[in-house]
């Protein structure tokens, strides 16, 4: 089962710009991703001020570079939300990730799915919960607890109830780290909660 490569990240800025801009051109108008998490036009506004800051930082700048180096980093994760999106449209097939500009794993990804992982989510504040599926599991509950741990058990509250392995919480607080823990409602009964996951709120 292939995966978007997020190597782009690692990319010098300029080999960046144009592996992005080739990456838009493929998306936009490609009937198979008619719904993407961000906008082309959004994407592609990033770009110009990207262009625009590596030209501003050619100087050699202090200013310049500082505001290059953010532009950056806004940029890369705009095209890494892109990237995930891809990835579910694409659900591992090889061809569907390459016809997005993207480049595929060349190693299976790991059978070995974490209980819980939680990256970010769409939006500034909100963060996506990925939860492995169980068999014959019709909901999953999911806790949240303000900061690293340890923990008591008052220190959870229920954040969500959900039949979908894949949910995203919002109105979380910008540069606060959260944990979060899971468990799954079966037909023999509730299973205990994973082991926390941390994650910084960007």
């Amino acid at each position: 089962m292939k995966k978007v490569l997020v190597n782009f990240i690692q990319f010098p800025v300029v080999e960046k710009v144009s592996f992005y801009r080739n990456s838009v051109a493929k998306t936009t108008g490609n009937a198979l991703f008619p719904k993407p998490d961000i906008s082309m036009a959004e994407l592609t506004a990033a770009l110009d001020q990207f262009d625009a800051a590596i030209v501003s930082a050619r100087d050699g700048s202090h200013i310049a570079i500082s505001a290059l180096h953010d532009c950056e980093l806004a940029t890369d994760k705009k095209f890494r939300i892109l990237a995930h999106y891809v990835d579910i449209i694409a659900d591992g097939d090889e061809t569907t990730i390459l016809s997005a500009g993207f480049q595929a794993s060349k190693e299976p990804a790991t059978r070995n799915k974490m209980p819980l992982s939680a990256y970010d989510g769409s939006h500034s504040g909100s963060v996506i919960m990925d939860i492995k599926a169980i068999e014959k599991a019709g909901a999953y509950i999911i806790q949240i607890a303000e900061g690293a741990g340890p923990f008591v058990d008052s220190d959870w509250k229920i954040a969500a109830i959900v039949t979908q392995s894949r949910y995203e919480l919002t109105g979380l607080i910008k540069g606060k780290v959260y944990s979060f823990r899971v468990a799954a409602v079966t037909p023999s009964g509730t299973t205990d909660f994973c082991a926390p996951v941390e994650k910084l709120v960007t």
